[in-house]
């Protein structure tokens, strides 16, 4: 396991089906979770790939009907293109309904 991440995925408040949807997705789509941090309010999971974290923040939404909030934060320069880098953040927040 590395510790390299594009990309964080925010779930908030913790949920056993919906972290077990998010990891099924993960793991069908060949992704890389490279650390799980279980906070206060909910779960971040560091995966190796920003388009699969704005794809899955679109399927969580009709899903579980939540909120979605991306940000992003430049972390670098790409060498070979010498592109901005950026690491993506994906919030999802299910909505008060929804909650037990």
């Amino acid at each position: 396991m590395t510790n390299y991440y594009e990309s964080i995925i925010q779930l908030r408040p913790y949920q056993e089906d919906l972290l077990n949807f998010v990891k099924k997705e993960i793991e069908a789509n060949n992704i890389k979770i490279s650390k799980e941090i279980h906070t206060k309010h909910g779960v971040d999971l560091y995966i190796s790939s920003n388009p699969f974290a704005i794809s899955l923040g679109r399927k969580l939404k009709k899903k579980f009907k939540g909120e979605v909030k991306l940000s992003r934060s430049l972390y670098g320069i790409r060498r070979k293109t010498s592109k901005l880098a950026y690491r993506v953040t994906m919030c999802f927040r299910l909505s008060q309904t929804d909650q037990p």
